[in-house]
């Protein structure tokens, strides 16, 4: 690659930096360290100089995805549950913004290498509305599954109707599908105990 083409890689935010452009322009399966290098124009091997391996760049760019996203401010009268609602919005245009965002996210965060940044602000929310704190990590952990795995189906559908492997369009569901994570949450916290559970 002409030097003139080379970007600067003096620090890991340049390294991260690139690998979303590319993310962006091919898609994940794509998004090879051979074709970083390329990108960044130095060899594969110097990459590793600012991240440990590819799942750790897959993690700091799992993060970016997140930190780059909407970050809209509740209203002074919204609630804990409207602010929940809003955050998980947010998040899901965020992972929305990239090919295969919600892949490389969600897998990240199951993985423990990336994507937790909503997690505890999820948590506290939750616990503003008056979850049971035992339950305030399940209940987090199950509201953000919905939001990632909502946009995962949305990307996936989308990769196969452009493929020609499915036509039908994605169902415009998430507000709805949202509405009802979060009825169940509302009634954990006025109950006490998860739907279904029966007392002793």
């Amino acid at each position: 690659m002409p030097a003139a083409t080379r970007r600067p890689v003096r620090r890991r935010a340049d390294v991260v930096a690139a690998a979303l452009d590319l993310l962006a322009r091919v898609g994940l399966p794509d998004l090879t360290m051979r074709a970083l290098g390329a990108e960044l124009g130095v060899q594969q091997s110097a990459i590793y100089h600012h991240v440990e391996s590819k799942q750790a760049l897959l993690g700091a760019v799992a993060d970016e995805i997140l930190a780059r996203g909407p970050r809209r401010r509740p209203r002074a009268d919204d609630g804990p549950l409207d602010a929940l609602r809003l955050r998980c919005e947010d998040v899901r245009a965020a992972v929305l913004a990239y090919p295969d965002g919600a892949d490389v996210v969600m897998s990240m965060w199951a993985f423990g290498l990336g994507g937790r940044s909503p997690v505890a602000e999820v948590d506290a929310l939750l616990e503003s509305a008056g979850v049971p704190p035992e339950h305030v990590t399940t209940a987090g952990r199950t509201v953000l599954h919905f939001v990632y795995g909502h946009a995962y189906d949305e990307q996936s559908r989308a990769q196969a109707a452009r493929a020609g492997i499915v036509t039908a369009d994605t169902p415009a569901d998430f507000a709805t599908g949202l509405g009802i994570v979060l009825g169940g949450v509302r009634a954990l916290a006025e109950d006490g105990r998860p739907g279904g559970s029966q007392p002793g």
